[in-house]
């Protein structure tokens, strides 16, 4: 089964979020969901974490990446 993507990831942590914060759930199923939702909030921010160190690089003319630095104003 592929991973989900991460907008996929971050829907289900919001139904998540969503159905604890109603506070009608069962203390066991609320356990559950609380434990999942820590799941996908760590992937995610791991898929975040990953899409920053990319967009930070840029690439020189022979192909070779560097972090990219902002110049000074």
């Amino acid at each position: 089964m592929a991973e989900a993507t991460f907008e996929e990831s971050l829907e289900e942590l919001e139904k998540i979020v969503n159905r604890l914060e109603q506070g009608d759930v069962a203390l066991e199923e609320a356990l559950d969901a609380f434990q999942k939702g820590m799941a996908l909030s760590k992937q995610c921010k791991e898929t975040l974490s990953k899409a920053e160190k990319t967009l930070t690089k840029m690439m020189t003319e022979d192909g070779e990446e560097k972090p990219f630095e902002e110049e000074e104003q």
